[in-house]
């Protein structure tokens, strides 16, 4: 059963819709602990005070602000409600907006607004008015003692709480060196790229069918290891970037073998896996907690 990590009420002008706030996405990737090199000892972070020298468990760790060198004020989780306590518990809607007016750029985390049993009608009627006007919630909310720019998006039966950032978070794409927009392409070449787009157009997506092959491989490595097996690591070659003189050529061949694979995407190597011993054991495989 999942755990809350937020309670609360979402804001829609007078209306008010108790919540819950539940993680949407979860880790799946490998762990790794740090060894000694010398003799495979387990490496563990300690947290040690710097004035006593003691070890110092979690539990008795305050949050500390700099305000000059050397000197700190602490603050608790009451001092944080104190500055704005009824922000810490609603999410409030400020305006609507059409999803498509959002670059994609500002949204970083989903999660679920569960509805408390109360708030069940008004929560379906607010994610029926969001999906029939083909708009989005631009909100505010406090989570662990941080406030969050969010969308509030209708997602079949759930309503979603996307954290956003904020405007000054994203680093400018003018520090950075892009072709302009008015950079000169070949009618013919456009005509080609755009051909090889439609090869390997799908009707849909479908996450489904997407897995991590470089963790599968990793996974392989690993069981291949524990069976005593030498694993020697394929020559690769960095391909060259395409210049301009063989841009055509390269885009028909792409087009030519798109066709040739016949599944709507372009043809890949896939990684060969070291073949694994019968008697292997296994190493368990650890999966993250959401």
């Amino acid at each position: 059963m999942a755990h809350a990590i937020w309670s609360g009420a979402i804001n829609f002008g007078l209306v008010t819709i108790p919540v819950k706030l539940f993680t949407a996405v979860r880790s799946d990737d490998l762990r790794f602990n740090f060894l000694h090199k010398k003799d495979d000892g387990r490496i563990f972070n300690e947290r040690h005070c710097t004035v006593c020298g003691e070890k110092v468990e979690y539990a008795d760790l305050v949050r500390g602000y700099e305000y000059e060198k050397g000197q700190y004020v602490t603050l608790s989780d009451d001092d944080f409600k104190s500055v704005r306590p009824e922000a810490t518990q609603s999410v409030e809607i400020l305006e609507f907006v059409e999803l498509e007016q959002i670059n994609p750029m500002y949204f970083d985390t989903p999660y679920y607004l569960e509805p408390e049993k109360k708030g069940r009608h008004a929560y379906a009627l607010l994610r029926e008015s969001l999906r029939e006007a083909g708009k989005v919630g631009i909100a505010r909310v406090i989570i662990r003692s941080r406030e969050h720019l969010a969308a509030l998006k209708p997602n079949g039966e759930a309503l979603i709480l996307e954290l956003m950032h904020f405007a000054d978070e994203l680093v400018a794409q003018s520090d950075f060196d892009f072709p302009e927009l008015k950079e000169k392409v070949a009618p013919a070449e456009l005509s080609m790229a755009k051909m090889l787009i439609d090869s390997m157009t799908v009707e849909a997506f479908e996450p489904e069918k997407f897995t991590d092959e470089y963790k599968e491989a990793v996974m392989a490595m690993i069981e291949a290891r524990v069976a005593g097996e030498q694993v020697t690591a394929p020559e690769t070659k960095r391909p060259a970037a395409t210049n301009v003189v063989n841009l055509m050529d390269v885009l028909q061949r792409s087009l030519e073998a798109t066709k040739r694979a016949g599944t709507g995407t372009a043809a890949k190597p896939k990684a060969v896996a070291p073949k694994k011993s019968a008697s292997a054991a296994k190493p368990k495989r650890k999966k993250s907690a959401a």
